[in-house]
């Protein structure tokens, strides 16, 4: 005989099945609810290794300042040039189409070129060490319109501060050797400097052009062919990334040599002076974190990084039969034993 639940048992049990599918639905609302995470597009024309050490962390910590974590309210997708300029545009429009919500571009001037020239309306956040305005990105430093603007590091300005610091080390040097990448968009412009500041010191510049690992093999030889007696590395990326390369033939050949940037003294190079770079990139971080809120680049003034450093190295001297003069000792920001 079929037995007919009572009315109330049925009343219960579907209020029961009702209040199970409502919690069953209920993380699927509040997943639709939630809000996208804003992707940011970095984009370096640096090598992973040249730049994860210290600048990357610095860049995260200044996004960190402005309430933005990595992994929680924010991702991060990083792309790397590692020096072949010419991968800059691909790279970009790589992270245009996953979309992102800022595009920051560091590392030199044509990172910030490739973007510009691949988005009007995505803003954009520099670090270079050129002029700007005179690159065609911002209008002015104050109001820099469109949308883009950033940090200058003025690593163009101190290109005659190197040959000058290596003059004050190495007084005698009348034939000074220096090594350029002309693929790098400031190349022209860092050697025009140079040669007026050669010239006003009196020195003979002899300017070495590498974009391959065996023409960088190629100069050093050419550097003892030509009798230099001190060498500079301009700064860029690609030199940057093959600081280990020209750091051991520097010392293989035991010529003075100063660099742009600490990290090749900290591998053994003599001396460096350049901008603090995390700084800069700290800078960047922050800037990036006001545009996620809500800031209009036009109207973020570009800043001008303007601590360096005086990195040299007592062990790398000492190894050349070389003594650093009391004057440069005295002004080093860090000094390597």
């Amino acid at each position: 005989m079929m037995v007919v639940p009572k009315l109330e048992t049925v009343m219960k049990r579907r209020e029961f099945l009702g209040l199970i599918g409502g919690v069953a639905a209920w993380p699927c609302a509040a997943l639709a609810q939630q809000t996208p995470v804003p992707v940011i597009g970095f984009l370096s024309t640096n090598a992973p290794n040249a730049v994860l050490p210290k600048f990357v962390p610095a860049f995260v910590s200044g996004l960190s300042e402005g309430g933005f974590i990595d992994g929680q309210n924010v991702a991060i997708e990083y792309r790397w040039a590692s020096g072949q300029y010419h991968r800059l545009p691909e790279l970009t429009a790589e992270l245009i189409r996953r979309p992102v919500n800022v595009l920051v571009a560091v590392g030199g001037t044509g990172s910030a070129l490739a973007a510009k020239a691949a988005t009007t309306t995505i803003p954009i956040v520099f670090n270079l060490g050129s002029d700007p305005i005179k690159l065609g990105l911002v209008a002015s430093l104050n109001r820099p319109g469109g949308n883009i603007t950033g940090v200058n590091y003025l690593a163009d300005t101190l290109v005659p501060k190197l040959l000058e610091t290596l003059h004050e080390a190495v007084p005698g040097a009348t034939v000074i050797a220096v090594i350029s990448n002309p693929n790098f968009p400031d190349s022209e412009n860092n050697l025009r400097a140079a040669r007026v500041a050669a010239h006003t010191m009196g020195q003979e510049l002899v300017v070495l052009n590498t974009t391959t690992d065996n023409e960088i093999n190629s100069a050093f030889k050419s550097i003892a062919e030509r009798h230099a007696s001190g060498l500079v590395v301009m700064p860029d990326p690609f030199l940057t990334s093959r600081r280990q390369q020209l750091v051991s033939l520097a010392a293989y050949q035991a010529i003075p040599t100063i660099y742009p940037w600490p990290e090749f003294t900290r591998l053994g190079g003599l001396m460096s002076y350049g901008t603090k770079l995390t700084d800069a990139y700290r800078q960047v971080g922050v800037y990036t974190a006001k545009v996620l809120k809500g800031a209009k680049p036009a109207e973020l003034p570009v800043q001008q990084a303007v601590k360096v450093e005086l990195v040299l190295n007592l062990k790398t001297a000492k190894s050349l039969g070389f003594t650093f003069p009391l004057t440069l000792l005295g002004r080093a920001d860090e000094v390597i034993e």
